[in-house]
């Protein structure tokens, strides 16, 4: 079966599963009377996405005969390292945008009376979930079989395609005026080619899972701005926007919608393309 099948099957296969992992939850809010969807979409939902990912590509895996570690899932310390690296940029370049923006006069930072290192903590947490679950997705199996069959830089576009199109239902980014969404659309996908040339220059999901966790992490947790139109964890500090325009500040999408953030992501695009790394791990 050609590549192209091979990512399309396993897309279908981890949404009707993911979706059949949700429906206890669904069953127990009815019978309590409880909507337990917030607690699905933005706390629990991830980790259901990465059992998910894991059991789809553990399936396709077994009927390939392979193991995880040809999808980049290879736990070892070197794993470890890039994941801690990969996080490390992933707060680089939101710190960087967020002090560019403040440079320019786009916000304050005030006190968040709600925020708690409890907080900080579990967002850490939820984000790693959400890492991993959109990393095994866009960047593991699917996109591996894809630069297989299309070759690296069509594979990138389709994917980063998916990749946006999978963020357009977040709030923040539904309700955007169409300049802020012209501009959260183009940063996504940069993202997603910068997670994509993550994987391609090491062989291994760790670097990319790692930036998408610290940017996430970063973004919200610590510098209290919304993360892809949602408001999902606030740190000690939340950021007052000032007069100026969304396509500056990000607006309700959060830095990710700033041009601002696109001029970050392409020096970190053209820093991995510059980058030659050592002997990718098997």
């Amino acid at each position: 079966m050609r590549g192209g099948w091979k990512a399309l099957l396993f897309l279908v296969a981890y949404w009707i599963v993911a979706n059949v992992l949700e429906i206890p939850v669904v069953v127990a809010g009815l019978a309590l009377k409880i909507d337990f969807r917030p607690w699905v979409q933005f706390k629990f939902g991830p980790l259901l996405g990465v059992l998910a990912g894991v059991a789809v590509t553990a399936a396709f895996l077994a009927i390939e005969r392979k193991s995880f570690r040809t999808v980049g899932l290879n736990l070892n310390a070197r794993w470890a390292r890039e994941l801690a690296l990969g996080t490390l940029g992933g707060i680089v370049i939101m710190v960087a945008t967020a002090l560019a923006l403040l440079s320019l006069d786009g916000f304050h930072w005030v006190r968040n009376p709600q925020g708690s290192l409890s907080g900080i903590v579990l967002g850490l947490l939820i984000f790693l979930a959400v890492a991993l679950n959109e990393e095994i997705v866009y960047r593991g199996y699917p996109f591996q079989r894809l630069v297989e069959h299309l070759g690296p830089w069509p594979t990138q576009l389709l994917l980063a395609g998916l990749f946006t199109l999978h963020h357009w239902g977040n709030p923040g980014i539904a309700d955007a005026t169409p300049t802020l969404k012209a501009w959260t659309t183009l940063n996504i996908a940069l993202a997603a080619v910068l997670l994509g040339l993550c994987y391609l220059k090491t062989k291994s999901l760790a670097l990319p899972v790692g930036v998408h966790l610290g940017w996430n992490w970063a973004q919200g947790s610590l510098l209290g701005f919304h993360v892809s139109g949602t408001t999902v964890v606030q740190g000690f500090w939340t950021p007052s926007l000032h007069d100026q325009p969304a396509w500056l500040t990000g607006g309700v999408v959060g830095l990710e919608g700033s041009a601002i953030c696109s001029g970050a992501i392409l020096i970190a695009i053209l820093g991995l393309l510059l980058w030659r790394p050592k002997k990718a791990a098997n």
